[in-house]
């Protein structure tokens, strides 16, 4: 099996600078000029090694016979290629890793469409500016002021509870 050529970068580098965080944005720089380097110095060199004038070196090469076991030899090496043998687990971290990303976008969605809902209960009511403390306690009752029910003294951090205050009585 011969070796493909490589052309270009098999890369979307647009696409991943637009993902790189602002603060790792040098590294990402030194890492691209390193492959596109990597890629060039690849790029120089030719796609076929050159070819060999052996009838030049016959006319040289005093030695009978010598010039045509190189030929012979040479004609015979076959440099393998690499196997391939991690492209099979790169796939399935990939699939593995598209599962978790398909996952987390539907729970985006939820939450993006929860929280639509949420913004617009929020566009309906009143402008805070415009609402009365009733209106209010209609709006946000969880957290609105309720004297009777659940009655609360300055500085309404919670240190003013009826229990807080029986045991300081009983302290002093």
């Amino acid at each position: 099996m011969a070796a493909k050529r490589i052309v270009k970068s098999s890369i979307n580098w647009a696409q991943l600078a637009e993902r790189v965080p602002e603060h790792q944005r040098s590294t990402y720089q030194a890492f691209k000029a390193k492959s596109d380097g990597y890629l060039r110095k690849v790029l120089a060199y030719p796609e076929n090694p050159p070819t060999i004038d052996w009838s030049h070196y016959k006319a040289k090469v005093p030695v009978a016979g010598m010039v045509d076991d190189f030929q012979k030899q040479y004609s015979a090496l076959k440099i393998p290629y690499p196997p391939d043998t991690v492209s099979s687990q790169i796939d399935a971290l990939e699939k593995e890793i598209r599962a978790d990303i398909e996952a987390f976008n539907k729970e985006s969605n939820e939450d993006i469409a929860k929280y639509k809902k949420e913004l617009d209960h929020l566009n309906s009511l009143l402008p805070y500016s415009e609402m009365t403390m009733e209106d209010f306690k209609d709006a946000h009752p969880d957290i609105a002021l309720d004297p009777v029910n659940r009655p609360t003294f300055w500085p309404h951090d919670g240190t003013d509870d009826l229990e807080n205050e029986r045991r300081i009585g009983s302290d002093h």
